[in-house]
């Protein structure tokens, strides 16, 4: 059951449990259903607090953390829509700074599955609709909302024209719905990915993007061009510069004085935080200061990318001093990712991976083949996934990452462990080691 959950929460659970029943209408994009629930809910989405828009194939919801890391930072209060969840539902929606609780959550999928009982919605239209309702109720200064597939005919993408959009690092992912044959679409792969992406971008709307390949820059440039809006792209717009760990963002519009360090690990977040800050820079109203900036970059984190775990009853199955490492890595683009942080790694990875049978297995096994101790693969619990025989003839099957774990012998002074493959997998992880995300 993709995207599903369970909750300890009896009312919670009774509405799950209608979320699940929701298959009529689940793999078909487009924007008619949403529109009819929420005009049936008295249209919350047009009754948003300042609005950041993301969208991308990875990244966007680390660039949405960074957003609202440095606007509470700048002591604002700001709600949020993300997807998936890793361990409960309620982390898809953040009220002024904290999960949604389970007694409103209850009522509110309640009052959203009551309207959409004739309406054939998916589960994403019903969460999303529920996460509008809710913000439209409670008050913050901000709202940041993370497309959930594509961006053209994505559930999220009915609000009306936010303070800024932003778009992430680009790549191939959900092929069955993003390249479906349609007329008037690019032909080519990326710059049709590219489209779908562009898709959020409305008139007058100023959008912040990375600096992507020619044939990927001018199909967004050309959105860009047919709304009006307002294109600042890294590079012609906004730099990073690394510094070791630390990197500086200048801009047309300004810099930020002093290099900030993230949190979270990677080249790649520094490149996040950066279009981060140029969403806040290009937003009117309110700009944070270059302390709160700081702050924000410093603090901000997303569960399952690129996470050390901590102490737990997992990391307890390894040897002291074992260094493990999760992420939701499952595309091409993400596994690179990877390989970038591994490259000047001196020890070797234990790699256990649980995937999609709807992903491919090269797009992480490829870019860190050359760094791997050994290669285990485990299920996706509740999905369908690859069995071992998809990760080539070196690769060991367990049933669980519990039993994967078992089964190393890991020297942590020449080793480390690394988790990937799923986000899905990613949450069965932290609820194993007791990491809830909160």
């Amino acid at each position: 059951m993709p995207d599903h959950a369970h909750s300890s929460d009896p009312a919670v659970q009774t509405q799950l449990d209608r979320l699940a029943a929701l298959s009529p209408g689940r793999d078909i994009l487009g924007l008619e259903r949403i529109a009819e629930l929420c005009a049936r809910l008295g249209n919350p989405q047009l009754q948003l607090p300042r609005t950041f828009h993301v969208a991308g194939t990875n990244g966007k919801g680390s660039t949405c953390a960074y957003l609202r890391a440095i606007l509470e930072a700048q002591g604002r209060k700001v709600h949020s829509y993300t997807s998936p969840h890793l361990v409960r539902f309620n982390e898809r929606i953040r009220l002024a700074g904290r999960l949604i609780d389970d007694e409103l959550l209850a009522a509110l999928l309640e009052e959203v599955l009551d309207e959409a009982a004739d309406l054939q919605a998916s589960f994403f239209e019903v969460t999303t609709a529920a996460a509008f309702l809710a913000f439209a109720r409670i008050p913050a200064d901000d709202c940041i909302i993370e497309v959930g597939l594509g961006g053209r005919l994505d559930a999220t993408n009915i609000i009306p024209p936010p303070a800024v959009c932003g778009i992430a690092s680009l790549g191939i992912d959900h092929e069955a719905f993003l390249l479906a044959a349609e007329a008037g679409t690019p032909d080519d792969p990326a710059m049709r990915i590219a489209w779908e992406k562009a898709g959020i971008i409305k008139p007058d709307t100023p959008v912040a993007t990375f600096n992507y390949p020619p044939g990927v820059r001018d199909t967004i440039a050309a959105k860009v061009a047919s709304v009006g809006a307002t294109l600042f792209p890294e590079g012609n717009g906004w730099t990073i510069e690394a510094q070791g760990d630390s990197f500086r963002w200048t801009s047309k519009l300004g810099s930020v004085a002093e290099p900030m360090r993230p949190r979270m690990a990677g080249s790649h977040q520094m490149r996040n935080a950066g279009l981060a800050i140029a969403m806040l820079r290009l937003a009117p109203g309110p700009q944070p200061t270059d302390e709160a900036i700081a702050r924000g970059v410093a603090s901000a984190f997303w569960p399952g990318r690129m996470q050390r775990l901590g102490t737990g009853p997992l990391a307890a199955l390894l040897p002291d001093g074992t260094e493990i490492w999760l992420d939701g890595a499952h595309n091409v683009d993400a596994g690179l990712a990877l390989a970038r942080q591994f490259a000047d790694e001196p020890r070797r990875v234990h790699l256990i991976t649980g995937m999609l049978s709807n992903k491919d297995p090269a797009a992480i096994i490829a870019p860190l083949a050359d760094r791997l101790a050994s290669l285990t693969a485990v299920p996706v619990p509740g999905h369908e996934h690859h069995g071992a025989d998809s990760f080539g003839p070196e690769a060991k099957a367990a049933a669980s990452v519990v039993d994967a774990m078992r089964r190393l012998d890991v020297d942590p002074t020449r080793e480390i462990v690394l988790i990937a493959g799923s986000l899905y997998l990613a949450g069965e992880v932290l609820s194993a080691n007791l990491q809830f995300p909160d």
